[in-house]
């Protein structure tokens, strides 16, 4: 087959049975990866294989048993979503980097130490992910993966995933301001009072708790009222 030589291959199995395709690399890698949103320009061969280098199509049989479906976009999308995509070595360095980095994020912000209700400095997470040899999945989101790198994390260091709830009063003049940044952080419900003062109730991960407190801060000039409802 002509025009192939520099593709790579998406597969899944299914049943027993190999679906693979030929695709471009920089174009699957960016429909993979979120950045593209259409299958155009992806698909080097609008055919699905059962050995793509031998140049073996599926049967149409096999394609309706495993996708319900002969179209080969609509069996392309549930390859890209549920399959293996051959990226190059660069690309899946960059993905990993890409991927560890926002899983400490969401650790850093979602997460305590049960023992001083701090959060955990990013640098001390990534160290005890390193320590426990975590593996990250470089096509799993990291609020898949987030759950199970916890329990890793927990023979290393002591973690623990907790929401907090702050009642805050906002005066008149701040109201306008403060409602986004309130529905920003979880607001779950608010009453106003005569004078058109504000209180609302949210409800956020620990971690942004102090996040939180500065941004209300700055923007009131310290004129807020704050109550944690959870201790």
């Amino acid at each position: 087959m002509s025009g192939i030589e520099n593709t790579i291959i998406a597969r899944y199995e299914h049943a027993g049975d190999k679906f693979e395709l030929f695709v471009d690399p920089k174009n699957g890698y960016a429909y993979k990866t979120g950045l593209k949103k259409d299958l155009a320009n992806v698909l080097v061969v609008e055919e699905v294989f059962k050995d793509a280098k031998k140049g073996e199509r599926q049967s149409p049989g096999n394609l309706k048993k495993a996708f319900g479906t002969t179209d080969v976009m609509e069996i392309a999308k549930k390859i890209f979503k549920d399959g293996d995509l051959q990226i190059t070595t660069e690309q899946r360095h960059k993905l990993l980097v890409e991927k560890r980095a926002k899983i400490i994020a969401f650790i850093a912000r979602d997460c305590l130490d049960p023992r001083t209700k701090a959060p955990h400095p990013p640098a001390r997470i990534e160290a005890a992910m390193e320590q426990a040899r975590v593996s990250i999945d470089a096509f799993k989101s990291a609020e898949e993966q987030v759950q199970e790198i916890i329990e890793e994390l927990r023979e290393i260091i002591p973690i623990s995933m907790e929401q907090i709830k702050v009642e805050v009063v906002l005066a008149p003049n701040f109201v306008g301001r403060g409602y986004g940044l309130l529905k920003e952080y979880g607001m779950k419900g608010e009453e106003y009072g005569s004078d058109g003062s504000m209180t609302a109730r949210c409800e956020m991960p620990a971690g942004l708790e102090a996040e939180f407190y500065d941004k209300l801060n700055k923007m009131t000039s310290g004129q807020v009222v704050t109550r944690r409802l959870d201790r």
